[in-house]
């Protein structure tokens, strides 16, 4: 069974579809990405994924679930960084863990073990206390990161985990999803920074005006669309695939 399994997705808004006839599939384990630029329907694809927007057309399982019918089941199973930080501003570091933990039904003593554990792992050990304006960019992206994890999830949605971070954080913020998939988990991630999905992701979808218009991994789509290097004085990337397919730089 796929972790997530996503057949025909269409979604419109008014006179524009922003999701035209998308479909991929997860492999338990992996890092898939869908990369493109800002409106290309990655955001508005992950929240049909999440039953938060309802469909027009197609047909999604998340976790073995049928979404979005029984949405409400799957996200218990599933972790969601959103492309925004909403962490609680009028609690503490781990206030905020202890309280998004409860929205799964964990009872607070299981919460409170896994919070530490949790810290440690987004570099906030020293931050338990600490109110959320004395936090930097990236600690509060690390820490909606350990967020996400309070329910032990099978299934990671990250949705541009770390658009305006600085390099140190972005790279941080790499190493820790580097770890998650080496433990097993599974990710989905939408990115439109290059380096990010060659990085990270196993296979990729790029995306464009809400289509699909090339995937597979990293290596195999630059060998595919770019065969000879623009330049020998660098390797072909997939910054380059992207301009000859869409004509869009990656952060358009």
């Amino acid at each position: 069974m796929a972790p997530l399994a996503v057949i025909d997705l269409h979604k419109r808004y008014g006179d524009r579809e922003v999701v035209a006839g998308i479909s991929f599939s997860l492999t338990k384990g992996e890092c898939f990405g869908l990369l493109g630029p800002n409106g290309a329907g990655k955001t508005t694809t992950l929240r049909c994924c999440l039953g938060l927007t309802a469909p027009d057309g197609g047909s999604i399982s998340m976790v073995g679930e049928p979404v979005p019918r029984r949405a409400r089941e799957a996200r218990i199973r599933v972790g969601v960084v959103p492309q925004f930080d909403n962490l609680d501003p009028d609690f503490s570091a781990a206030e905020n863990l202890l309280v998004f933990g409860r929205y799964f039904g964990i009872d607070d003593a299981t919460i409170r073990a896994r919070i530490p554990r949790l810290l440690e792992f987004a570099g906030l050990g020293n931050k338990a206390d600490a109110a959320i304006r004395t936090l930097s960019g990236g600690m509060k992206r690390r820490l909606t990161l350990a967020r996400a994890l309070i329910n032990d999830p099978d299934l990671l949605l990250l949705d541009e985990p770390t658009t305006g971070l600085d390099p140190q954080a972005r790279h941080l913020i790499w190493e820790r999803l580097q770890g998650l998939l080496a433990e097993g988990k599974t990710i989905l991630l939408t990115t439109h920074f290059m380096e990010e999905a060659e990085r990270l992701c196993q296979r990729l979808a790029i995306m464009d005006e809400g289509r699909i218009i090339s995937e597979g991994s990293p290596q195999a789509l630059i060998a595919e669309h770019i065969p000879v290097s623009p330049s020998p004085l660098r390797p072909a990337n997939l910054e380059d695939v992207f301009l000859k397919l869409t004509g869009h730089e990656l952060r358009d």
